[in-house]
């Protein structure tokens, strides 16, 4: 009788684990929280935000194949769940997964609201993968990787076969650091402000000026001595030293600007992305990606290892306990200087003898890394912003 009632302990006791999933949850979530390391572990750039409640597999994700593993993961091990997880793009756009950015700066936030972070700006012209929308808001990635949200007033939505025409259509690229779309060839009614880096598309020549057409079906005129035709844009860029020299100074006194990537207001890391973007590549957005390129130079305040286009970060040091915090960024120039966003774009030197001395940035000087010539798979040429991915 004991022996039996033992038995039925047992067997009590095996019924409510199975139905109790907390055994379950937790190794689950262990799995999930593996493969956001793998697949996911910059949430600016990859989104994988899953859990697993009451048998139920939760969230939302982009990262579709690394999903598809963990489900077979969870199967094979004959976990039983629900699966729930909402796949980007989301199937409520219809299609309509990729977007233009129409005006010459978008705002790109933190959250879907005007309130939020500036996380990022993106340029007239910019093609965006646009993942789901909430509230006339579009999650959206730039070429960058970087994953926020945007005003369906800043944006155009098209299919994959519609970015296809787009593509193919002849364009340009406005050159000037700012300018103006006209209504008509006497320039007096403005259609859209410009900056430099928006691309537009041609729709015909007439002497010194372009009708031109801006991702949203608006039209006007642009005169030919601020464009320059994108296959001769590309081929001209270069990271040549005068060449991130020049784009660097035409910038100087513009605003610090939080999330800012054109002249109209930038930031440390904006104002480097900003200057290699018109000198030809793509480069990761925030300082602390920036700093994960490349190769090392410096980090021991040798300045004589530096050359022009090397990227000094700046910030707090590792200490036991505590990681190292990368803040800012600025753009070696030679001649014992670097240029760099902080209140304005400025240029600051590391001798105490020059003018422009900035002990500040000393103190909490970092080290220094090279990008110029070295292959990153995070680093794009500018050419493959008009290929279809």
């Amino acid at each position: 009788m004991k022996r039996i009632y033992i038995l039925i302990l047992v067997s009590l006791i095996t019924f409510q684990f199975s139905c109790n999933p907390s055994g379950n949850n937790n190794q689950v979530t262990e799995l999930i929280e593996a493969k956001r390391d793998e697949v996911a572990p910059d949430k600016r750039v990859a989104l994988w935000d899953l859990s697993f409640e009451n048998d139920s597999l939760k969230g939302e994700t982009d990262q579709i194949q690394a999903l598809d593993g963990l489900i077979e993961n969870l199967k094979s091990q004959q976990i039983r769940f629900t699966d729930a997880v909402l796949r980007l793009p989301d199937a409520s756009l219809g299609g309509q997964t990729r977007a233009l950015v129409t005006i010459s700066v978008a705002n790109i936030r933190s959250q879907p609201k005007h309130s939020a972070e500036l996380a990022t700006q993106a340029l007239m012209g910019t093609p965006l993968n646009v993942l789901k929308e909430e509230g006339g808001w579009y999650l959206v990635q730039t070429p960058d990787g970087y994953l926020s949200w945007v005003d369906r007033a800043g944006i155009h939505l098209m299919t994959e076969q519609e970015m296809e025409r787009w593509y193919r259509e002849p364009k340009v690229v406005f050159t000037s650091l700012t300018g103006h779309v006209w209504g008509n060839t006497d320039q007096k009614e403005m259609v859209s402000d410009l900056v430099a880096g928006n691309i537009l598309t041609v729709i015909e020549e007439a002497g010194d000026q372009l009708k031109v057409s801006i991702p949203d079906g608006r039209e006007g005129w642009i005169s030919t001595d601020h464009v320059q035709d994108w296959e001769s844009w590309i081929a001209s860029r270069s990271t040549a030293p005068d060449k991130l020299i020049s784009t660097a100074k035409q910038m100087m006194g513009a605003p610090y600007l939080w999330g800012g990537t054109s002249i109209k207001g930038v930031d440390c890391s904006g104002f480097t992305k900003t200057i290699f973007y018109l000198n030809g590549q793509i480069i990761p957005r925030d300082a602390s990606q920036q700093i994960h390129e490349g190769e090392l130079v410096d980090s021991d305040q040798d300045w004589e290892k530096l050359q022009v286009g090397d990227l000094l970060f700046f910030g707090e040091k590792a200490t036991e306990g505590k990681k190292e915090r990368v803040v800012h960024v600025g753009m070696w120039i030679g001649n014992g200087e670097f240029i760099h966003s902080r209140g304005l774009v400025r240029i600051s030197s590391f001798d105490p003898s020059n003018p422009n001395y900035d002990g500040y940035e000393l103190n909490r000087y970092l080290r220094t890394k090279r990008i110029v010539n070295v292959p990153s798979e995070h680093i794009l040429s500018v050419s493959e912003l008009l290929t279809n991915k």
